[in-house]
């Protein structure tokens, strides 16, 4: 038998092989499609966050390490994510990037982890650190009757760190002899002795405190001032139109007529104030001086001082040579005394200025201040009139405050004249403010620093001075008895 290819039926197995071809091609193309699109799916997303520990408590001062775990959405971890960390009360607590948090303060606070815009969070409660002991500072302190010494308490925690924010109250055993407010300010009655006692939540510290009697050497004041301008002569000075304020107040109160610096430079007379010598007229000197002085005496005869300098970089600054165009030590003498620079707790009474509007406020003076006005506000680099304006702001309201009416003396002077050499250290002006000032009176009786340090000291009833100032004029003459 013979078979004929037909023309039509080879045309249709063609198109039948192309068609299985097409159908081939196509589904390879759909089967790489699909995988490329599962390729290009990005990681998996992060559908929360875990803290651990979801909340803890620290105390004051302690710290914690949380711990953020990102999770998908069957919770399982991710890694390699990254995580941002924060505090809803950073008063309370605050956390740092890697998740430690610290404590502050008592409170509490919400700290918030973040991934992906997911969050989790743990609730810290931050509690005070106990209070362990109470430290009181000086242990031990003489005071005359009818004088103040200032104590201060000190609560710590168990690893003897200073807490701040503590309620003190304060004690005497024996208030026949000594009483003390409530800020640790402690009064002389009557001679004897006291035991102070600071107490905070439950712990106490003490100090013992002897009462001496009160002199009986004519000491009229409870409170003396001292401000030392700087390289003025008298005539510019007294009778200087452009510092109303000064001469006002030599007009009213007293005003040494012949009073004299000692020498020059600055630095050997603010010695001669507080020692009684010289000692240098190198104003560059860095050396202690371990002499007799107006600190070693008052605190022998159980009196306060203080050093307020304008501009002093810290309290309990006692840098020699030191000197920043604003603060100088060779203005602040005191600062060169061993009992002062080798002291530390002595050292703290060396104060900035802007703690003296402080002490005028809550009447908290020490028996002796020493006030040191910056390079400029005390004439050394600036002129009379913004030593005057100086003076009225900051030293006017003393003179008007009631505790300095009834038991201050203020004493504003200069270190040395500007070019005169009569004397040693040229004519400067001198005036004394009280209540028990002779009124506008002048005297014309030399006098030099060495009496300014004896009068210092007699005032607060201390009768043992200081070399030079053991035998120079006395100043009394200037106040009523």
């Amino acid at each position: 038998m013979t078979f004929k290819f037909e023309p039509s039926r080879r045309l249709d197995l063609l198109q039948h092989r192309a068609l299985l071809t097409a159908t081939v091609v196509l589904l390879g193309l759909v089967s790489c499609s699909k995988t490329n699109e599962k390729n290009l799916v990005g990681p998996t997303p992060v559908a929360s966050v875990a803290v651990s520990p979801g909340s803890a408590t620290i105390a004051t001062a302690g710290s914690i390490s949380l711990t953020a775990t990102p999770e998908d959405a069957g919770g399982d971890p991710l890694s390699g994510r990254v995580v941002t960390w924060s505090s809803n009360n950073t008063a309370a607590a605050t956390v740092n990037g890697s998740g430690l948090v610290s404590g502050v303060a008592a409170g509490s606070a919400t700290i918030t982890a973040t991934c992906e815009g997911h969050t989790g969070t743990s609730d810290i409660t931050v509690t005070s650190a106990a209070v362990a002991s109470v430290t009181v500072s000086p242990a031990s302190a003489s005071v005359q009757a009818g004088s103040t010494t200032q104590l201060a308490a000190t609560p710590k925690s168990a690893g003897g760190t200073p807490l701040t924010g503590r309620v003190v109250t304060w004690s005497s055993d024996n208030t026949a002899a000594a009483t003390v407010n409530g800020s640790g300010l402690v009064s002389g009655v009557a001679a004897g002795s006291a035991t102070i006692t600071a107490t905070c939540e439950g712990k106490t510290g003490t100090s013992d405190i002897t009462v001496t009697p009160a002199s009986s050497s004519g000491g009229q004041f409870n409170h003396v001032f001292i401000v030392v301008e700087e390289n003025t002569d008298y005539a510019n000075v007294i009778g200087n139109s452009l510092m109303p304020y000064l001469n006002g107040l030599a007009q009213q109160y007293g005003l040494a007529t012949q009073y004299y610096a000692n020498t020059h430079p600055s630095i050997g007379n603010y010695f001669m104030m507080t020692v009684g010598n010289i000692i240098t007229n190198d104003d560059a000197y860095t050396s202690t001086v371990s002499q007799d002085n107006v600190v070693r005496k008052l605190v022998a005869a159980g009196k306060t001082w203080k050093v307020y300098a304008e501009d002093l970089p810290s309290v309990g600054f006692v840098g020699l040579g030191y000197d920043d165009g604003a603060y100088a030590s060779k203005h602040d003498p005191l600062v060169y005394l061993t009992d002062v620079h080798d002291n530390a707790t002595q050292a703290l009474n060396v104060v900035p200025f802007t703690l003296f509007a402080t002490d005028l406020a809550a009447n908290t003076f020490p028996n002796y201040s020493f006030i040191v006005p910056n390079l400029c506000n005390d004439g050394h680099d600036c002129g009379p009139a913004i030593v005057d304006s100086w003076l009225q702001t900051h030293i006017d309201p003393l003179i008007k405050s009631t505790q300095f009416q009834q038991d201050g003396l203020l004493i504003i002077l200069y270190d040395e004249s500007g070019g005169d050499d009569t004397n040693g250290g040229g004519k400067i002006a001198w005036v004394a403010v009280s209540a028990k000032s002779k009124k506008g009176y002048q005297s014309t009786t030399l006098y030099q620093h060495e009496s300014t340090l004896r009068l210092s000291l007699k005032a607060l009833g201390i009768t043992s001075f200081p070399n030079s100032a053991a035998t120079a004029p006395d100043m009394g003459e200037f106040f009523t008895p």
